[in-house]
């Protein structure tokens, strides 16, 4: 069964680093993309960002570009550096699957991806 899991999560003060990581296993394609996405209370959930298959392609939301930074190891393991925290970052966040080995036009819809894991909260506050 296709497993999706994300760790990392945390409180943290303002200007503030946490990484995040995300672990799969068993899944159902020989080749996929990752990616992670938020949720803050209230809001619908932003899709952050692709990463594709071989780990050289990344595509990054306008709100993250700068502080934020994924990296993908051994195509099962993706992780996401968090920088210069505020206190909008404060969400769940998530991590998700898609099944083709390239970042869509479309990387930044929720329907772009098929499997995703439960979260991991990230609290930013003084």
């Amino acid at each position: 069964q296709a497993h999706v899991k994300e760790s990392g999560g945390g409180s943290v003060q303002p200007g503030g680093s946490l990484r995040l990581s995300c672990t799969t296993s068993e899944m159902p394609y020989d080749d996929f993309v990752m990616a992670w996405s938020r949720q803050s209370p209230g809001k619908e959930r932003e899709v952050l960002l692709c990463i594709n298959w071989s780990g050289r392609t990344k595509l990054y939301a306008d709100s993250i570009k700068g502080r934020f930074s994924a990296s993908r190891d051994n195509a099962h393991q993706l992780y996401l550096d968090l920088n210069s925290l505020r206190v909008d970052d404060t969400a769940t966040y998530y991590c998700a699957v898609g099944g083709y080995d390239t970042c869509s036009i479309h990387w930044f819809r929720e329907d772009m991806y098929a499997l995703w894991g439960q979260g991991t909260q990230v609290t930013v506050g003084s």
